[in-house]
């Protein structure tokens, strides 16, 4: 036994301790990287006192290795399997802005192909990617794919990251590929420093992400599908709160196979604290100059192919963000894919600008089932009635401005869709606005119950072009 800041640890290589991973168990020893040479000065490099420590704790069987109180600099640092990554209060993992070599991978802590694994809290991962140093080896441009992203999971089984603070990320902060059971839980995520940081992207099954504070300057929860035969599905999100610069919930824009049996509940939205890559007033109409704002509040996007399918998103505030509710398919790789089977429950929302909610198709792919109950929006308003129909763009990059800056809808846009359900749908505006609440173009089933407008002058709250089987009862 030996004693390290008031706690006892067992060494050698008798088992002590039962560790619970993100589904699997296992007994085990605790390790401390002090032991193998590493130095919490914050300039000495630890990475290969780091990786020793765990490299012989996954060879002895398991268990926990810490990361005790201090700062430890560090390269790319490789998970193995059975092992704990536990970083103490006060604790800090540093990545390094020496040399590029420090990142054989892109991650600065990576997980490629394990099993029963876990990285826990309360210290921090910190990327440091705001250094001048990191900018000058990284660089800074936009889907720069030479950055690293903060911790990289891919093709891992049963794993879970809980209560660390995670920050400075040089790309997406936390990313699940191709994983199987995944536990993110308490996790705190800030990383504004960079373009493309992302909160936490996912291509996974079996996943459930809870409790967690996010503030980035990319999406903030992002499922993602870049690969044609994994499905992402099978996932929950709740009880988050979510600050983004761009999409604080997204799906997509990779989705070449899709995503199923989604679920994200009891969420808040809120703008980030700061915005360091992006100013949308140059963007979008009656945005104020320096707004720290995010653009879709919700964002479902098929571009690449893949089907969307039993997807419910439930009981969701947010505020500072430019378009509540965004869903499109559309063929950016001149693929077509489907979107079916959406659900919005219980969505409130306070807006900037004047783009509504958006539900768009395309002519050979329309979108297929969605019920938007109990949603109440508040936006800009003050627009004049727009003439002539908006553009269809099957091949842009999809983000709630792809059809212009203006939209003939006060609240709610939807083209290309069938067999849509609104029930109980109120908007009302802060400025006087005079265009239909709701506008419809080449829709095939939509029923209306209960629609509330406060602040409009235009007395024809349903305009409808091209469509059929249309129920209004107000």
């Amino acid at each position: 036994m030996y004693s390290h800041n008031g706690k006892s640890y067992r060494t050698g290589l008798a088992l002590a301790a039962l560790l619970v991973l993100g589904g699997g168990t296992m007994w085990g020893k605790d390790t401390l990287i002090t032991d193998y040479g590493a130095v919490g000065d914050g300039s000495a490099l630890c990475t290969q006192a780091i990786q020793k420590a765990i490299d012989e704790c996954s060879e002895s069987g398991g268990g926990k290795v810490i990361v005790p109180q201090g700062t430890f600099l560090s390269g790319t640092i490789f998970l193995r399997s059975h092992t704990e990554l536990h970083l103490e209060r006060g604790s800090r993992i540093l990545g390094s802005v020496r040399i590029p070599e420090d990142y054989p991978v892109l991650a600065l802590i990576n997980a490629d192909g394990i099993e029963d694994c876990a990285i826990s809290g309360p210290g921090a991962i910190d990327g440091q990617s705001d250094d001048p140093l990191y900018r000058e080896m990284f660089g800074r441009g936009l889907n720069d794919e030479r950055r690293p992203f903060l911790v990289l999971f891919k093709d891992c089984r049963n794993i879970s990251v809980k209560d660390v603070h995670l920050e400075r990320a040089g790309n997406w902060t936390l990313r699940f590929l191709g994983c199987d059971g995944v536990l993110v839980d308490g996790v705190t995520i800030f990383s504004l420093t960079q373009p493309n940081n992302d909160g936490i992207d996912i291509e996974a099954r079996n996943v459930r992400i809870s409790n967690c504070l996010i503030s980035s300057d990319d999406d903030g929860i992002c499922l993602k599908n870049d690969r044609p035969d994994f499905t992402t599905e099978h996932v929950t999100v709740t009880n988050c709160v979510i600050a983004s610069n761009c999409n604080p919930i997204k799906l997509g824009t990779t989705s070449y196979n899709g995503f199923r049996n989604i679920v994200f509940s009891n969420c808040v939205i809120r703008p980030a604290q700061q915005s360091n890559v992006w100013d949308w007033s140059s963007e979008y109409r009656k945005l104020s100059p320096g707004t720290v704002t995010g653009l879709s509040g919700i964002a479902v996007e098929c571009v690449d192919g893949g089907r969307i399918e039993n997807v419910l998103f439930s009981d969701i505030v947010m505020e500072g963000i430019l378009t509540p509710i965004f869903v499109c398919i559309n063929h950016r790789h001149g693929t077509g894919g489907s979107i079916k089977d959406l659900r919005f429950n219980g969505i409130t929302a306070k807006a900037y600008g004047v783009i509504p909610c958006l539900i768009t198709g395309a002519k050979d792919a329309p979108v297929d089932g969605v019920t938007l109950r109990d949603i109440t929006v508040e936006q800009e308003g003050g627009e004049d009635a727009m003439g002539g129909k908006l553009p269809d763009d099957v091949n842009g990059y999809p983000e709630n401005r792809m059809f212009g800056k203006r939209n003939p809808a006060g609240g709610l846009y939807i083209r290309h869709a069938k067999n849509i359900t609104v029930d109980n749908f109120r908007v009302s505006h802060r400025g006087i606005d005079h265009r239909p609440t709701v506008v419809l173009e080449d829709v095939e089933g939509f029923a209306l119950r209960r629609l509330s407008v406060k602040r409009t002058d235009n007395l024809m709250f349903v305009s409808t072009d091209g469509c059929s089987d249309i129920d209004l009862d107000f």
